[in-house]
């Protein structure tokens, strides 16, 4: 059994977590930290774990478990390990920002990955140093990897993603409450949002030339989970021929499916699922992707990235079904 623990474990990143590893066949949760609920269920804070899971969280880590998971604020892993060592053996995913880009992808003799493993799978296998991908970046490098593998990326790309309130984190804010959230709709981070620095490294990776702009336009939806992105770009190729290329460069991805069918969120919330949807309109392609922000777009792909570095199937703990309705 691979021995788990989870450092900010009060957030929703760290609530998922939990909801799906503890039905993992090869997963024991050592310890959920929390200095602001030590000594509480974890009831208190992930009311949907009531009757399920006999755990408290607590105030000390266990510096010899197999894998941890840090759940904080975007910042504050690298303080948070500057504070608490592990032992070498144990694997780290980070699930905020502080490694994801290259220029700071070596902390301290640790040299992170990038943890999207659509594109990085061989790396991810042989690593013990995670950074997951943020969850709009997630949702928009797929819709675009196959275009950039086959040098297709050479105009502007215009995007407009809508996410759940779950993406702005547990603490409240003016925008997260019920009555400014409920029946309205705004968009924020025009052109501007954090996680352009680790698509474009991504795009490049594929691309060399790449250097077209990402016109990317964020909003808040209100319901709490979910990312519904839509992307247009000029290209040549027919309908045929690019559905042809996505689902060749997926055909060995089993969380991503490819489509030309009008699709909805509905589909992957509660998921690790990503739908593609592909639509041809002259000159124009409009891409549909869609994931759920908190699986696929944060702990789902943490559970798969372990998975891959624990050497099991990457679907392990991860037949997960929406509900669509």
């Amino acid at each position: 059994m691979i021995n788990v623990g989870i450092i900010g474990g009060s957030g929703y990143t760290a609530g998922e977590l939990i909801r799906i590893l503890m039905y993992h066949p090869k997963v024991n949760i050592d310890f959920v930290y929390s200095t602001t609920n030590a000594g509480k269920p974890l009831s208190v804070a992930h009311h949907d774990l009531m009757g399920d899971i006999e755990m408290n969280f607590t105030a000390e880590i266990n510096p010899n478990v197999n894998v941890v998971f840090l759940c904080l604020g975007h910042g504050k892993s690298i303080s948070f390990l500057k504070e608490n060592q592990f032992a070498s053996h144990t694997k780290i995913i980070d699930l905020g920002n502080d490694f994801r880009l290259n220029k700071d992808a070596h902390f301290e003799g640790k040299d992170f990955v990038y943890g999207l493993p659509e594109i990085n799978k061989a790396e991810i296998k042989k690593t013990n140093y995670i950074a997951n991908p943020g969850c709009f970046a997630t949702a928009i490098q797929l819709a675009l990897l196959p275009l950039a593998k086959h040098n297709l990326l050479n105009n502007d790309v215009h995007i407009n993603a809508t996410t759940g309130s779950t993406g702005a984190g547990v603490s409240l804010s003016e925008t997260s409450h019920f009555s400014w959230r409920n029946n309205n709709m705004s968009h924020y981070k025009a052109f501007e949002h954090q996680h352009l620095g680790e698509i474009s490294e991504s795009l490049v990776q594929l691309q060399d030339d790449f250097d077209s702009e990402l016109l990317f336009i964020p909003n808040r939806g209100d319901f709490p989970r979910g990312i519904f992105a839509t992307l247009y770009t000029l290209c040549d190729d027919s309908l045929e021929q690019l559905v042809a290329k996505y689902e060749d460069f997926y055909k060995n991805e089993p969380f991503v499916t490819v489509t030309t069918t009008n699709i909805n969120m509905k589909q992957v919330v509660q998921t690790n699922k990503c739908i593609i949807s592909l639509l041809k309109k002259g000159n124009r392609v409009l891409i549909t992707s869609i994931i759920d922000n908190l699986t696929k777009g944060a702990s789902g792909q943490a559970i798969q990235n372990m998975n891959l570095m624990f050497g099991l199937e990457e679907t392990t703990g991860l037949h997960l079904k929406p509900s669509g309705f």
